[in-house]
């Protein structure tokens, strides 16, 4: 029987974060997937990133992970979300070349040594007292493994729905993974069931694109990773979308096939995304609204398909396609494949430690949509903290754990085993409590030191960060200590509906006007030649400028966000030992007992946190422990 330190399952976004990180770290790696050409693929969406998302897209960047140098590589349109708001919810977005985005991504799995790719599924999973020891495939081949990575997104038993007909498969032509799912209940993991969907595909040159309203991308653009020469992105030539709205005529057509609707006669007994519901569900629950808007988003450069952001829906076929040709500027649109439901099984991810190691079998993994998430950059995340945790346990050191205050993968990890979930997940900025500090601009404030750490991370990249943090922190002093003169800003502040100084005053303090730009205000400044060399050092680095203008714009809140942080540290640093026996704290509520037997917490901070556990339950917990 071959053996590897590491064997990963699955091809996915999650199996790529993984495989690749944890043979960078060292490891002999093993990926099984059913394609060794289909890495990546984008079941859904040919886009990466967006609310949230985008947050953690830069976060898997910062530590090491391959998701942005992907998406910049294979982008053909690159916006950021909520400009017009505060940087705290600014989100990067990429519309991608589908058959690209797979092609690169099976090339840096291919191209990364100690990767080996074996073409199979896996139909089963052993272990000997509690630890994984390998798999097994539809082939009958046998595979040791010192640690293993299930990363089966929407593969395992997967059935797909258009109307009342059901079709065996994960995705669009390709056929489920049986076998796991029974092997994993065998060892003693609960299952569950959990629904998705996709919109139809349009024929590019069915639509009346005269009559619809253009969405350019930024100009210039904006690329995902730190590793993207700024000279040579973008890449791809940038595309624009289009979007259109729904209507009550089109409400009507597709009501029509609602008694012949998967979801809603009970043939699908999975929940499906809340944040991200099919049209048929956004008539029904949204009855009051008249319309609903659409994206028109290209498939790829060379491609005739056009996904339809907006539409997803598993009615039946005739029904979608009446309901489309009802849309403006769909009046004669082809529709080449019809939208379609998935229904796959995941696995409750109580199950999971904050390292994404089960906490019934030492050496097993869960990352991606078997935990009972929903998305691309979620999945990529969780697979790159497995990946990193595998390698580091097989390596024999110390588990890496982010906490909720230093990422939103902090936040996802933790949200996900103290609360569980029995609905897709989808990571949102206002699950984020220190979302101010936690911004995409400065991912690699927060996190590069861990990839570099783990050795994913090239030294210069490191010792630019490390020259940028001095850059920053004495061009604040300078800002902070320093006055300007009312004869040197007043002319800027007049020209633009500024109030004007009477005094000198802090160049701080005018900079924290909203009205006033950080370039605009140095600009104007007459300083001494060594002051002038700090400031034209940092004109000419715009990230340290961003930096700089943000943390000065917003100092007040940012400060009392970490005066938050530290606070709730506190909580985070009361331990529980992991041996803890709650059925001794008859003074709690039965359900408190319940849910932190089941999720094991490991400190008062993590046990608080948990759904269904009261403040009193740990008022109680408290007690006992320093006691």
């Amino acid at each position: 029987m071959k053996s590897y330190d590491l064997i990963v399952v699955g091809g996915g976004h999650a199996g790529i974060e993984g495989a690749v990180a944890a043979a960078k770290m060292g490891c002999s790696v093993a990926v099984i997937t059913m394609d060794k050409n289909g890495f990546g693929r984008m079941s859904c969406n040919p886009a990466i990133g967006g609310s949230a998302k985008g947050h953690l897209v830069h976060e898997i960047d910062a530590l090491g992970g391959v998701m942005g140098l992907i998406a910049d590589r294979t982008g053909i349109q690159f916006r950021t979300l909520n400009k017009s708001k505060g940087p705290a919810v600014w989100a990067g977005r990429s519309q991608n070349d589908r058959e690209l985005y797979s092609a690169e991504a099976s090339r840096v799995v291919q191209t990364t040594p100690n990767i080996e790719i074996i073409e199979d599924s896996v139909t089963e999973a052993f272990e000997e007292n509690k630890k994984i020891k390998g798999v097994k495939t539809a082939k009958g081949v046998e595979y040791g493994c010192k640690a293993l990575i299930v990363c089966s997104g929407t593969f395992l038993n997967g059935l797909m729905y258009t109307g009342l007909n059901a079709f065996k498969g994960g995705r669009y032509g390709e056929p489920p993974a049986v076998g796991l799912t029974e092997s994993l209940v065998k060892m003693g993991f609960e299952a569950g069931r959990l629904k998705t969907g996709t919109p139809p595909r349009l024929k590019k040159d069915s639509i009346n694109w005269d009559i619809l309203q253009e969405q350019p991308g930024d100009n210039p653009p904006q690329p995902f990773s730190l590793r993207t020469p700024p000279d040579e992105f973008p890449y791809q030539p940038q595309l624009s979308c289009y979007i259109t709205y729904t209507d009550t005529e089109v409400h009507k057509i597709l009501e029509k096939g609602f008694e012949r609707s998967p979801l809603f006669t009970g043939i699908i007994k999975g929940r499906g995304p809340r944040y991200c519901p099919s049209i048929e569900d956004k008539i029904y629950r949204f009855s009051d609204k008249d319309r609903h808007q659409l994206f028109l988003e290209p498939e790829g450069l060379d491609s005739d398909l056009i996904y339809i952001n907006g539409f997803s829906t598993s009615l039946p076929e005739e029904i979608q396609l009446e309901a489309l040709r009802k849309i403006k500027g769909l009046e004669e649109v082809e529709m080449v494949r019809p939208g379609y439901a998935v229904e796959y099984d995941f696995f409750p991810p109580y199950q999971v430690d904050l390292t994404l190691e089960t906490k019934l079998i030492e050496g097993l993994y869960f990352a991606g949509q078997i935990n009972g998430t929903s998305g691309y950059e979620e999945a990529a995340a969780q697979g790159l903290v497995a990946g990193i945790n595998a390698a580091l346990k097989i390596q024999g050191r110390p588990e890496f754990v982010l906490k909720r205050s230093e990422a939103y993968i902090g936040v996802l990890i933790d949200d996900l085993v103290d609360k569980s979930t029995d609905e897709p997940y989808r990571m949102f900025t206002s699950r984020a409590e220190h979302r101010l500090v936690l911004r995409q601009d400065n991912a690699d404030r927060r996190l590069l030191k861990y990839g570099y750490q783990f050795g994913l991370i090239p030294d210069e990249l490191y010792n630019d960060l490390q020259q940028r943090e001095i850059l920053i922190t004495k061009s604040k002093d300078f800002l902070l200590n320093t006055k300007v003169h009312p004869n040197e800003i007043n002319p800027l502040l007049e020209n633009i509906g500024s109030s004007p100084l009477n005094n000198s005053e802090q160049i701080a303090k005018v900079l924290k006007r909203p009205e006033v730009k950080i370039d605009e205000l140095l600009s104007r400044l007459s300083l001494n030649h060594g002051e002038n060399k700090l400031l034209k050092e940092l004109m000419n680095d715009p990230k340290a400028l961003l930096q700089v203008e943000i943390e000065i714009k917003y100092e007040g809140y940012i400060q009392r966000q970490f005066e938050l942080i530290e606070k709730m540290e506190k909580m985070e640093d009361l331990l529980i030992p992991s041996n803890f026996n709650y059925n001794n704290l008859k003074a709690i509520s039965a359900e408190g007992r319940e849910k932190l037997s089941r999720v094991r917490p490991r400190s008062i901070g993590q046990a608080s946190r948990i759904s269904g556990v009261s403040p009193s339950d740990i008022s109680v917990l408290l007690v006992y422990l320093k006691g």
